[in-house]
């Protein structure tokens, strides 16, 4: 076994799982705020976070068409293709609520889980149908943004691009302020106070209906940055990318502690460093037996075993109080 090797890509490896990991941990937020308040796992959250990647790239093939994307600042051009991200996203996610999941609110459980997974289907589909009718195809490639192109050479073996570190220094500025939003303001309280007791919280004043569509829009909001960074830092898109993403955020929001905040962060920097690690180390360590394409498998295992081992997850699942 070549150790030398194993202990050289060490560095790179890691800042992969980093950056893989900040990724589904911004869609795991959405999957646990709806679940932290409405105890439901939203499925079509998936979907809300490809539509942002979609709205991102429109927006960089139109400034690209106009002959404007090399004379606009590649900061303002990301933080437009972000904020149009978030903005299309969290309302996708507050009319996704009203229209299919409000009604169902007093049914048993799986009913609104089948509404959830039609949705899912129905706006993979409706995206396909969009982007064929628009641009006659829905497989679409970011517009590289130069100076996010750039890599420097941090030793032998370990290079890092501006968009990696971009993706890092948003991830942790957008979680950031989720924390502060839902610990430190008057809405954070009222979200939480929604979160555990619905009838109480209604007797007190508060808007019941009002705090889960803002919940709603919050964890949309979050899931279409996530997207927007994925295109970013991945390229290709089309309708069906946010499947495989989704299936491993939730898997990060379970393996932190489904309704925890702090755990879905945790769950989804656990999960991309333990995916970086099996795509680089299952080939080395198997003698080529195991490759990268068991990587999916190495992160389905480890949702099992916590499943099996520690179902309320790492921190913890929120469990709610009753006076």
């Amino acid at each position: 076994m070549d150790y030398p090797l194993l202990l050289g890509i060490f560095p790179q490896v890691l800042l992969d799982g980093l950056i893989l990991g900040f990724m589904y941990a911004l869609v795991a937020l959405g999957y646990t705020m709806v679940y932290g308040v409405l105890e439901f796992i939203n499925f079509a959250h998936s979907e809300i976070f490809v539509t942002g990647a979609f709205v991102g790239v429109e927006i960089l093939l139109s400034l690209q068409h106009a002959g404007l994307l090399d004379r606009v600042s590649p900061v303002l051009v990301l933080l437009l293709i972000l904020g149009a991200g978030m903005t299309v996203s969290g309302l996708l996610a507050v009319a996704v609520e009203r229209i299919a999941y409000r009604p169902l609110r007093g049914a048993p459980r799986l009913i609104p889980l089948i509404s959830a997974i039609g949705v899912s289907f129905f706006l993979q589909d409706l995206i396909r149908l969009v982007e064929s009718v628009w641009r006659n195809a829905f497989n679409l490639v970011y517009p590289g943004l130069e100076p996010l192109n750039r890599r420097f050479e941090l030793t032998a073996t370990v290079d890092v691009s501006v968009k990696a570190l971009v993706v890092i220094a948003a991830s942790l500025l957008m979680l950031l302020a989720l924390h502060l939003l839902v610990n430190k303001t008057r809405l954070g309280t009222a979200i939480r106070a929604v979160a555990e007791d619905q009838a109480t919280a209604s007797l007190m004043g508060i808007n019941v209906d009002r705090m889960i569509s803002i919940t709603f829009l919050i964890g949309g909001a979050m899931g279409g940055a996530a997207g927007v960074l994925f295109g970013v830092q991945y390229s290709l898109i089309n309708p069906y990318t946010g499947f495989t993403p989704g299936l491993k955020a939730f898997t990060a929001a379970v393996l932190g502690g489904i309704g925890n905040i702090p755990g879905a962060m945790t769950g989804g920097l656990v999960l991309g460093l333990l995916e970086a690690f099996a795509a680089s180390y299952l080939s080395l360590l198997t003698g080529g037996a195991f490759g990268a394409e068991y990587k999916d498998i190495f992160a389905f295992s480890v949702l099992i075993l916590i499943l099996i081992f520690r179902p309320q997850g790492l921190l913890g699942e929120v469990v709610r109080g009753r006076a």
